[in-house]
């Protein structure tokens, strides 16, 4: 894994990353978990771009500003409720990596912070997630210049030391 990724147990509404990933539903008009903290953190203004960005549809991104947060944007996107894998969920996660990094590098946008998406209200298991991420993260990087930091940002200790074994085992 590139030098240019690492793993943080930390409030992913207070990183100083150019842009954060919310793991948003599909209205993108807040909810629990990260996307409630991050509606909450940017303040009311976030909630009228979303609505008028008319949703997301899972697997998919979009871009709002950062308003309240240190980041100055924000990319939404809708993971996968885990079904048991074999309704496509493997695939959709991993769209929702690789559609956020080409917008943040559209966007010139140079560090990433990333929840573990759908690995909270939509039950998708943390190992597997976890692979699915650093792996579509590192071929990115592998690929592409445009992105100089990627951080995967994790609310509890159990999906931090998953991301950050991960990780360590994709250095050595």
């Amino acid at each position: 894994m590139p030098s240019r990724v690492r793993a943080l147990q930390a409030d992913i509404t207070s990183l100083d990353v150019a842009v954060i990933v919310n793991a948003a539903n599909t209205r993108l008009l807040g909810g629990g978990g990260v996307d409630g903290a991050i509606h909450e953190a940017a303040g009311p203004e976030l909630l009228e771009e979303c609505r008028r960005l008319g949703g997301c549809p899972i697997g998919d991104v979009r871009i709002t500003q950062g308003y309240r947060l240190k980041a100055k944007r924000i990319i939404h996107t809708v993971g996968p409720i885990w079904r048991g894998g074999s309704q496509g969920e493997a695939d959709q996660l991993a769209s929702c990596y690789q559609r956020s990094l080409e917008l943040a590098s559209q966007h010139g946008l140079k560090s990433i912070a990333f929840p573990s998406i759908s690995t909270g209200a939509y039950c998708y298991p943390v190992e597997s997630a976890a692979r699915i991420a650093t792996g579509v993260v590192r071929d990115f990087l592998n690929r592409n210049d445009t992105v100089d930091a990627v951080v995967f940002c994790c609310f509890s200790n159990h999906d931090f030391e998953v991301y950050q074994r991960l990780l360590r085992r994709r250095r050595a």
